[in-house]
């Protein structure tokens, strides 16, 4: 660990340690690593004795919570299903931000491989939890690796089962619902027009929607027209 720690402190970089912050608001002791860096040295980290780096890895930076998130996820192939989903199980509650959640949720990598269905039975419980990351967790990973016709229904129901005021929830569920409009345009519209989002979360997809460079202008102004009014002071969901 002492060496993994003096390869953070070597890739940091106080500019973008700087720039990052700002949009992890609320999260401290973040060194400055990027994304990329942090890859190439989890890569490192599995070609070595990755568990022992998982049981003695501190949470005491930003940095050493996305290395254990990255490594978790990418040992999938090196151990069994039940290790996997225990191990996750043991992460999950570390995620404190955005950001760390998302990382860990697109190098998911165990979703879009053999052990796809099983991923997804252990995912599902998550959306009925109460944890803004845990609830964050489950979207993110539904609109990384489930957005298609087998689990788009099911997805949608869990959707419409969220009942948080949470800003991270209300923003990955929106950020979800865009991304299935993307890719499933007619179950998504049917969706929208019968949905129990609450307003903010149902306009905030729409207007998501209406930011893709997928969707075209004609189709924009009519989503545009689909916006829910709510009187000041008021707050109704469905």
């Amino acid at each position: 660990m002492e060496q993994i720690r003096e390869r953070l402190q070597e890739l940091a970089d106080p500019e973008y340690r700087k720039f990052h912050s700002g949009l992890l608001p609320g999260t401290e002791n973040i060194l400055g690593v990027r994304i990329p860096d942090l890859r190439r040295l989890a890569k490192e980290i599995l070609a070595g004795d990755w568990r022992e780096f998982l049981e003695t890895v501190s949470d005491d930076t930003y940095e050493e919570k996305q290395l254990q998130g990255l490594v978790t996820a990418g040992a999938w192939k090196k151990m069994e299903a039940e290790e996997l989903f225990e191990r996750t199980a043991r992460f999950v509650p570390k995620i404190d931000n955005w950001a760390v959640c998302d990382v860990f949720c697109g190098d998911y990598r165990a979703a879009d491989g053999k052990l796809r269905r099983e991923v997804w039975e252990f995912v599902r419980p998550y959306f009925r939890k109460e944890g803004e990351y845990e609830l964050r967790f489950a979207a993110v990973m539904a609109l990384s690796h489930y957005c298609d016709e087998e689990h788009v229904r099911e997805a949608f129901h869990f959707f419409d089962g969220i009942h948080s005021e949470a800003y991270y929830v209300r923003m990955a569920v929106a950020w979800a619902v865009s991304v299935y409009y993307v890719k499933l345009p007619e179950i998504t519209m049917e969706y929208l027009k019968n949905c129990a989002l609450d307003d903010w979360t149902y306009n905030k997809a729409l207007q998501k929607i209406t930011e893709s460079r997928r969707v075209d202008r004609d189709t924009k102004e009519m989503v545009r027209k689909m916006k829910r009014t709510v009187k000041k002071g008021e707050t109704r969901s469905l």
